[in-house]
């Protein structure tokens, strides 16, 4: 990866290619130098997919050309490493940012409009709300910070952007936010954009504290399903604010095999935390919040298996929770999600 090809040359002096393979290489190339390592990488370019393949393709590639100079490839990777640095390559400070776009669009009709906020890849390709200038000022209602204040400087992909206020409003106008909402969508700004990889990830929202029953969120029963306005648009407006504020892109910035559909609401639940067994604890709390705090918690993962169990006295509740603990253990940790009455059982 780029990120390691910056290490060992800005730290260790190791002259250094990358290797890109055929789907990325326009990232690699064009992209490297916006994907925080603040200076420009030489990449050869290999045909995809690289992984899992045997070892005769991929004596195949070396033996090949490269992909983006059409030279031998071995050529190519010891003329990279010998080669004098252009004053371009020498560059080593911060990554530039694109230009911003113009804080007013011209004007236009209702549904270009909508075409082009979709053509610009604003949008997750559900509907929106058009977020005119009155639409934004009333939704600057629900919040005491100053529309100008920076909530995040976002430094991947595209150099610093400053994220304010104002622009998260926006989104949340976008997503078919309300302005009391606006506290909680700007707790979760402060985490744009969502993590992505060429792997399926998906993102989760945890809400904790008063602000749950504040906001009316739906935490007793359904929580992830499409039954209650706040879970669904603070998840989506994560989404919303992770393709606009922070560039991400299919193609471009992300390259997601498969992609994952949870990334439309990103799994945005509440803990019924009224409904806890006794001597349990919050997930805020355990980490050494208040009871009255209200938090968010956002991690990354990839998707979830659904507890399809019956519990037996053969085989009681914890040994089939020991199950599904095992089936994650190859990718990670994990986060069980589980019914009141499921917690009392245990």
């Amino acid at each position: 990866m780029s990120r390691f090809c910056n290490t060992l040359e800005t730290t260790y002096k190791i002259p250094t290619v990358g290797a890109a393979a055929a789907n990325m290489m326009k990232y690699a190339v064009e992209y490297n130098l916006t994907n925080v390592t603040g200076m420009p990488i030489r990449f050869i370019g290999v045909p995809f997919p690289v992984a899992g393949q045997p070892r005769e393709v991929h004596r195949r590639y070396v033996r090949g050309n490269d992909m983006i100079s059409n030279k031998p490839m071995m050529m190519t990777v010891v003329e990279h490493l010998t080669r004098p640095l252009t004053d371009h390559e020498k560059y080593s400070g911060p990554a530039p940012a694109p230009e911003p776009e113009p804080r007013f669009l011209p004007p236009d009709t209702e549904d270009n409009l909508h075409y082009l906020f979709k053509d610009k890849d604003w949008t997750d390709y559900n509907p929106i709300i058009l977020p005119t200038e009155e639409k934004v000022k009333a939704m600057l209602e629900g919040t005491s910070h100053a529309p100008d204040k920076v909530v995040k400087i976002i430094d991947w992909p595209g150099g610093k952007r400053e994220f304010t206020v104002e622009k998260v409003a926006i989104c949340a106008v976008m997503a078919g936010a309300r302005p009391e909402y606006m506290p909680l969508i700007l707790a979760v700004a402060t985490q744009v954009p969502f993590g992505n990889s060429t792997s399926s990830m998906a993102n989760m929202i945890l809400v904790n504290g008063p602000i749950r029953n504040e906001l009316e969120m739906n935490y007793k029963g359904n929580v992830m399903g499409p039954h209650n306005e706040v879970n669904a648009v603070v998840g989506r407006s994560y989404t919303i604010m992770s393709k606009t504020a922070g560039n991400i892109h299919h193609g471009e910035t992300t390259f997601s095999t498969l992609g994952n559909n949870l990334q439309y609401n990103n799994l945005c639940i509440a803990e019924n935390e009224e409904a806890l067994p006794e001597g349990w604890q919050p997930y805020h709390v355990k980490n050494n919040f208040k009871p009255n705090d209200s938090t968010v918690t956002i991690g990354t993962g990839w998707s979830y298996i659904s507890s399809v169990g019956e519990m037996q006295k053969a085989y009681p509740s914890h040994f089939l929770m020991r199950d599904y603990m095992r089936s994650l253990s190859a990718i990670g940790g994990g986060a069980v999600v589980m019914d009141p009455t499921v917690a009392e059982l245990l």
